[in-house]
């Protein structure tokens, strides 16, 4: 990760439930993975549960010993069966533009692959700045404080996590698997109902 001078705003931003809605791609290719290696897996119930790494959502249909490979598989699948079926989520364009044309830079951290995560956002002409994939939860923190990220947006606890221990500010969405409660118990700053009440938010915030 090339190091670089942080201009005086930058935001991070999550993907998954966040910036985009993948579930209809994430359940079209675990049903694909569950098809070609004949093992069964409940789509539905996993996109219950994004956020965190694909390896621990493998572990729940694989035994441990496959994991690695069958994580290889999926990326190479992803790209065929989960881009196009997933959408933006209201306001995420806005949101990101809100950040650049406030003179910030928008920055995403993700657990995704970063080559699947730039396949989403360029599909779907979400314009961010920089992208930093394969971190979760607190390892998040590593890419924020590389990039001087202030905030930090994301629907999990476990963004929540990774924005206080990069001391950023956690915007928190209500937007997937975790409630707004559940949000405010990990510490969020604030929670909003979705993407589209952050320009207004980051307005009054800056």
């Amino acid at each position: 990760m090339a190091h670089m001078t942080s201009p005086a705003l930058t935001v991070g931003f999550d993907l998954d439930m966040t910036l985009i809605d993948s579930r209809p791609g994430i359940h079209a290719c675990f049903t694909a993975l569950s098809a070609r290696t004949g093992t069964p897996v409940d789509a539905d119930l996993v996109v219950t549960r994004l956020g965190p790494p694909l390896e621990q959502e493998l572990a729940h249909w694989f035994p441990a010993e496959q994991i690695a490979e069958m994580a290889d598989l999926y990326r190479e699948m992803y790209p065929e069966h989960a881009i196009t079926g997933s959408l933006a989520m209201p306001g995420a364009r806005e949101a990101v533009a809100a950040v650049q044309a406030a003179g910030g830079r928008a920055l995403v951290v993700t657990a995704k692959w970063e080559p699947n995560a730039r396949l989403h956002l360029e599909h779907l002409g979400i314009k961010a700045d920089e992208v930093v994939g394969g971190l979760w939860a607190e390892q998040k923190a590593v890419a924020l404080r590389e990039y001087g990220a202030s905030v930090y947006v994301g629907d999990h606890t476990g963004d929540v996590r990774g924005a206080r221990t990069a001391r950023a500010y956690s915007v928190a969405v209500a937007t997937g698997p975790c409630d707004a409660g559940e949000l405010r118990a990990a510490g969020a700053d604030i929670v909003l109902t979705d993407l589209t009440e952050f320009p207004a938010w980051l307005e009054n915030h800056r």
